[in-house]
């Protein structure tokens, strides 16, 4: 069994799965945060992530949204060490490649696998930082602790178990069906010295009564010779930040209703930074739906077109799918039109790409703003603090986001919708005008992520469409109020797996006590 007593090294855990999506982000983030609560130093740590929602560090540099969130449950700052490297896919066959926070190259996947030893030195070399700031790493895994097709490019699994000596947890996740096979099969598949580095499972996403599960726990621990550490029951209603899935069924099924704000989300093929709407759809004045057809977007009292990893992609799928018409005749109807980042760009008079970037030439945009964009390397990444210039927004209202973008969006006759005050990483911190607004202000694009997780913005905003609904304002606590739900909800699901996981036996194995020292 695993012994744990490298000398030199901080305590480490990694959750392994048993396949794609069965909650090893999530997992990570409720470990993160009970040990932070307990007083230990810890980290997370994933050496390769592959996702289109991603945030943006203090110093300019681009990680995984999943491990962002995962070192805020942890009480510290985002950093590149968390997550060196971040794949973005860019069709079925390639993915832009993020090494350590900046684009390293656009590679096929058999490009990318030839270059497993200089990128796994990076992540050693990443984890090594982490190592020396921390008394312990929550490292996570990718898909499958199993596929035995790719365990000789593995850089991400097993080469990282042992390059940190960590202690395994295998998550599987019952909602899917086949838990049996799942956890079984994978074990079966696990080379000796790995397998006896597996201290336990847990059985994720169970629905209905836990007591019916009792025969299952008996048979998989007299099967495997491990502990079930936990039986986690699905958790509704989180509302934490997670990688790339979608409930769409969920999401279309999203009724408006005359006393909400109704928001109709754009659902892109290649759709980045669907974070961006998540405190939206938290407030109680708001029905927010993914639109995957332009029959979605009736009774929108506002459409946003969001960011897209392929803007000129995005920008054809919107034509061919015929949302040009219905986009128009939203407007036509005095409903609010907002673009954010590659949706702002497909706003505007055209989009060109002289250098191949998104496989060239140019497009013309929906042409509802007055801006054109020239895709450009290298890409932009920082976070900005900014001021609202929007008619009918408050002025000044207070901003804070990041940008994620190729190229330059030049603005004509539209007039600007935020003046960016401050930039953490930026030619000399010049304060600059940024994104394009209608005359009336209905129409408007920009750049900056994350702008509606300011609660002051986000409710002046939202006041702004309920008076051209003739609905009351509401009062700016309520939103702060939605803010500081949305935070607590990183304790909410630490207190929900502390209560269905054996945390005894996982703070036995970290040489964690009670109290909490090590």
């Amino acid at each position: 069994m695993y012994s744990g007593d490298v000398m030199g090294q901080p305590m480490a855990v990694a959750i392994l799965g048993t396949g794609s999506d069965v909650g090893k982000s999530l997992i990570v983030a409720g470990l993160c945060r009970l040990l932070f609560r307990k007083g230990v130093r810890v980290a997370p740590f994933k050496a390769q992530n592959m996702a289109l929602n991603s945030f943006v560090t203090l110093d300019g540099d681009e990680i995984g949204r999943a491990q962002a969130l995962q070192a805020q449950a942890c009480g510290i700052e985002p950093t590149v060490d968390m997550n060196p490297i971040l794949l973005k896919p860019e069709s079925d066959s390639r993915s832009q490649v993020v090494v350590k926070g900046k684009v390293y190259e656009v590679l096929d996947a058999l490009a990318y696998f030839e270059r497993k030893e200089t990128l796994f030195n990076i992540v050693r070399e990443c984890y090594a930082r982490l190592a020396t700031e921390y008394e312990c790493v929550v490292i996570e895994g990718a898909g499958s602790a199993a596929e035995i097709n790719l365990r000789d490019r593995d850089i991400v699994n097993w080469p990282v178990v042992e390059l940190a000596d960590a202690a395994v947890l295998l998550v599987a996740d019952i909602d899917r069906g086949g838990v049996f096979a799942q956890i079984i099969g994978t074990l079966d598949l696990l080379a000796p010295h790995e397998r006896q580095r597996v201290i336990g499972v847990i059985v994720n996403k169970f629905r209905g009564d836990r007591r019916l599960f009792e025969d299952g726990v008996r048979i998989l621990e007299a099967r495997t010779g491990l502990p079930v550490l936990g039986v986690v029951p699905y958790l509704r209603d989180l509302r934490l930040d997670q990688e790339d899935s979608l409930d769409l069924a969920h999401s279309r099924s999203v009724q408006f209703k005359p006393n909400l704000i109704n928001v109709a989300v754009v659902l892109l093929p290649r759709m980045s930074n669907f974070t961006d709407f998540n405190v939206l759809a938290a407030e109680k004045d708001v029905a927010l739906r993914f639109a995957a057809s332009p029959d979605d977007l009736r009774g929108a009292d506002v459409v946003i077109l969001p960011g897209s990893k392929n803007t000129l992609e995005g920008l054809g799928y919107l034509v061919t799918s015929g949302f040009p018409a219905a986009v128009d005749s939203h407007v036509q109807l005095e409903g609010e039109l907002v673009g954010i980042c590659g949706g702002y760009q497909m706003l505007g008079q055209e989009i060109s790409d002289p250098k191949g970037l998104e496989g060239g030439g140019m497009s013309k945009g929906l042409c509802f703003l007055d801006v054109t964009t020239e895709l450009d390397a290298p890409k932009i990444c920082r976070q900005v603090q900014a001021t609202s210039l929007l008619h009918d927004v408050e002025q000044h209202t207070p901003v804070r986001g990041y940008e994620i973008r190729m190229g330059r969006t030049s603005r004509g006759a539209a007039r600007p919708c935020f003046h960016i005050e401050t930039s953490e990483v930026w030619e000399g911190n010049a304060s600059s005008d940024e994104g394009a607004a209608s005359e009336n202000g209905r129409v408007w694009g920009t750049s900056i992520h994350g702008l509606f997780d300011q609660a002051e913005f986000r409710r002046c905003w939202l006041n702004r469409a309920r008076d051209r609904k003739g609905l009351s304002p509401i009062s700016p606590l309520e939103s702060e109020l939605v803010t500081a739900q949305l935070q607590d909800e990183r304790d909410r699901w630490a207190d929900h797996l502390e209560k269905y996981v054996k945390m005894d036996s996982i703070y036995s194995v970290l040489k964690v006590d009670k109290e909490g020292s090590r």
